[in-house]
């Protein structure tokens, strides 16, 4: 049954990917919509996230805003379907605006490893391409449950000569290794660790259990931090690349400093485009001690 289901979801991503441009953002935004409109699961976790990260802001408002994150979550969906199978070079020249490169090109000449961080907001598979365009980095990522698709992911996402990991003991060590080195690595900073591998830090109007694996890579400079985002154009015509150094408290020997720092500027890029994160996430699955569960 699961290679069923695999070969189909890998037919349906290669069929969005023979889709003109404006097609791709049209279809996922309809996909979108009817997961606003008819009763679903990933529906239920944006509402309840949105609800707990922005609790001041008025129930109509919040619920268009559930809207506009579901056909943005649907267009990261059929996006992703063309970096997935596109040459790598095409889904870079939707990268129309870069802000920030010098900081990344700081951070290779350097000469200590480069851990570039990113989050699901915006598109992490142009991200993906575009980032490996200037390095050669290890992509650290969590393998999706279809073994056809994996192999996809696999094959796609190293299209320029770097490599993957993913994120089983093997990766992590294979991550550590690179840095260590001075290689580069990407990681993305927001998916909820094991309880033993992170801690919980501000993030919004609560707190959420935070990856201690970028902060232990960068404690007291041993390697250089570069946060990355590619974020949709408005005009949908393709995507804005910005990059900033990772601020001086991320450096602190002190985990729960560097992960509250790192959590700070995620927040802010989350809260400058709303909608284009990932709300159907279970971010917050796990809660402190004491709190009841959300989902």
């Amino acid at each position: 049954m699961d290679k069923f289901k695999g070969a189909l979801m890998v037919g349906a991503l290669r069929l969005f990917a023979k889709l003109p441009w404006g097609a791709v953002q049209r279809v996922g935004a309809a996909i979108g919509w009817i997961m606003w409109k008819v009763p679903n699961s990933s529906r239920n976790v944006v509402r309840i996230n949105l609800a707990k990260c922005f609790p001041e802001m008025d129930p109509a408002e919040r619920e268009r805003l559930v809207g506009r994150t579901l056909m943005d979550i649907g267009k990261s969906f059929t996006e992703s379907a063309c970096a997935w199978i596109w040459p790598a070079q095409r889904s870079i020249d939707l990268v129309r605006e870069v802000e920030g490169l010098e900081v990344l090109h700081e951070a290779l000449a350097s000469g200590k490893g480069v851990v570039g961080i990113t989050s699901h907001l915006g598109n992490w598979e142009v991200l993906n391409h575009f980032y490996c365009s200037q390095c050669k980095p290890i992509i650290f990522y969590r393998p999706p449950k279809l073994k056809a698709v994996d192999d996809l992911l696999r094959e796609q996402r190293v299209q320029l000569g770097n490599r993957v990991a993913a994120s089983t003991k093997e990766g992590i060590l294979s991550i550590i290794k690179e840095v260590r080195k001075g290689g580069q690595v990407g990681i993305p900073a927001d998916p909820e660790p094991a309880e033993s591998a992170g801690v919980f830090v501000p993030f919004f109007a609560t707190r959420a259990l935070t990856s201690k694996f970028v902060p232990n890579m960068l404690a007291g400079g041993k390697a250089v931090g570069v946060f990355l985002h590619a974020l949709r154009l408005p005009d949908g015509s393709g995507f804005k690349v910005i990059l900033e150094a990772a601020p001086d408290a991320m450096y602190s020997t002190d985990v729960e400093t560097s992960a509250a720092a790192m959590s700070k500027v995620v927040e802010r890029y989350v809260r400058a485009y709303p909608s284009q994160y990932m709300w159907s996430m279970k971010r917050f699955k796990k809660r402190p001690p004491g709190e009841t569960r959300w989902y």
